[in-house]
């Protein structure tokens, strides 16, 4: 406690505040354009703060960090297009609503949503970090495989018009996800020889293919932008509080979806992208009204923000204290603790308490400068997208999209899977098959196959290797939490079914 309150007054310096906001801009900016993610945030940012102390160039990436993550849900919401991979179920909702002329509503509720989501996990990390970390090492390849087999049966969730329609989505993106050398064994697959396909398909390359090249498509077939003025609400008269009383008035689902976002984001390699799709599906399965999801309800959105943006600080625990990066982002900021002769560790919160909170608490004032920030950058981008002109809006989106796709690898078979996945996605589209279940398949199609290989292999010496797979305590409630999670999908719509034959009967005489 102490070290915590010494560490107050040196965050509250004017200099420490104007980094804090200009971080939280610059992420901001970078989250929203699509193909940029985090990761490259920080990578490209990391020059600039060679020249600050310790405690402040920590806390200009931790402000980048946190605004890379909420600027995901900018485009999100105005154009269908997840700017970070933590911004997909973002998507779900967030569009629907600007198109129904709420887009100011969408990206105030999901700017309350990721402030109280930021604030939450900077809590947590500053009480739960130790014990929390202690859960994080429990997870080996055993238990990795049930997380990625949990993480699958959301699409049983997300396909709300046909089960068999989302699981071929799935299929297509496990399949997807096999292209380029095996993670364990080394093996090349599926590269019909071509040497710059031994990468696989990269996760922001399928986003943008998928979410934002159909888009752009069904923008040039329909002859207009999808976004409309609202007419029963001008701009300059949009009322911040009652989008605040909404999102407060139900906190159950914050709750939830902030636990959800904390237990996946200590877990090395879940991600938030992960995180938002699990939270999403569970609020959607606890609502009253799970039908009005995916068209428009705002408790969607803000499972979807509070859970990524708690993903953030909560990603940090294992990072702090056993130097395991939670997610890709944080490999950055351990290189940046390395740089200064820092060791994550219990020395991290004894020896360098006072910078170590001093980061944690950077985290929670970046929390809050979102919500002036992104209130008013929101405002201004949604004017941009109304007042340009569909002819424009087209070939502006679809060249920072190019653009981004070919800087993440410098590689122009990106560019061209790319656009290819995004043409296909496009005809998917109108059969009915979405991008969700896809993009699902391919994230976690990965985790499984490493994880179970990996778990196989250990067993080899075992009569039944595939045993290892429930071998512990952790296993065991994961493997229940599948089945469980698997029979609540399903029943539903078994028993709607069985009702449904049950209810037509033989049609009356003279009504044929």
């Amino acid at each position: 406690m102490d070290m915590l309150l010494a560490a107050i007054p040196q965050i509250l310096q004017p200099h420490m505040l104007i980094t804090i906001f200009a971080g939280v801009a610059a992420g901001l900016l970078i989250g929203s354009l699509p193909g940029l993610t985090a990761t490259m945030a920080l990578a490209v940012l990391l020059p600039f703060t060679f020249g600050m102390d310790a405690l402040q160039g920590l806390a200009a990436l931790g402000a980048i960090y946190m605004g890379t993550i909420y600027g995901g849900a900018f485009t999100a919401i105005l154009i269908n297009t997840p700017g970070t991979p933590s911004s997909i179920a973002t998507t779900f909702d967030g569009y629907p609503m600007a198109k129904q002329g709420r887009a100011l509503e969408a990206i105030s509720a999901a700017t309350i949503a990721s402030v109280i989501g930021g604030i939450i996990g900077v809590t947590a990390l500053l009480v739960l970090a130790p014990p929390l970390a202690r859960l994080a090492v429990a997870f080996g390849p055993a238990e990795m495989f049930w997380v990625a087999v949990l993480g699958l049966t959301l699409i049983a969730s997300l396909s709300s018009d046909s089960l068999l329609k989302g699981a071929l989505g799935g299929c297509i993106g496990l399949i997807l996800g096999t292209i380029g050398v095996s993670p364990v064994g080394g093996e090349t697959r599926f590269t019909f020889g071509i040497p710059a396909m031994q990468g696989g398909v990269s996760l922001i390359v399928a986003l943008i293919g998928l979410f934002v090249i159909p888009e752009i498509l069904s923008m040039a077939a329909r002859g207009r932008a999808a976004l409309s003025a609202p007419s029963d609400m001008s701009l300059e008269r949009f009322n911040f509080l009652p989008v605040l009383r909404k999102v407060i008035s139900k906190p159950v689902n914050i709750i939830r979806s902030c636990v959800i976002g904390q237990v996946v984001a200590i877990i090395p390699g879940a991600g938030g992208n992960i995180t938002s799709l699990i939270a999403y599906n569970e609020s959607r399965r606890a609502s009253k009204e799970p039908e009005s999801y995916g068209k428009g309800n705002v408790d969607g959105l803000v499972a979807s923000e509070s859970s990524n943006n708690v993903m953030v600080a909560g990603s940090m625990i294992p990072l702090l204290t056993l130097g395991i990066p939670g997610a890709p982002p944080d490999a950055v900021i351990l290189g940046v603790l390395m740089l200064h002769g820092l060791r994550p560790g219990i020395e991290l919160f004894t020896e360098s308490g006072v910078l170590t909170n001093g980061f944690i608490l950077s985290m929670g004032l970046a929390a809050l400068m979102m919500l002036p920030v992104g209130l008013l950058g929101g405002r201004l981008v949604y004017r941009s997208i109304l007042k340009t002109p569909h002819y424009f809006l087209i070939p502006t989106i679809l060249i920072v999209t190019i653009l981004g796709t070919y800087a993440l690898r410098n590689n122009v078979t990106d560019v061209l899977i790319m656009l290819g996945m995004g043409v296909a996605g496009y005809f998917l589209r109108i059969i009915g098959i979405y991008a969700a279940p896809i993009v699902l398949g391919l994230i976690l199609g990965t985790i499984a196959e490493q994880g179970y290989t990996q778990t196989i292999l250990g067993g080899m010496a075992d009569a039944v290797p595939q045993l290892r797979l429930l071998d512990n305590v952790l296993s065991q409630i994961l493997f229940a939490l599948v089945l469980l999670a698997l029979l609540s999908a399903l029943l539903p719509r078994l028993l709607s079914r069985k009702q449904g034959i049950t209810g037509s009967g033989p049609t009356p005489p003279g009504n044929e």
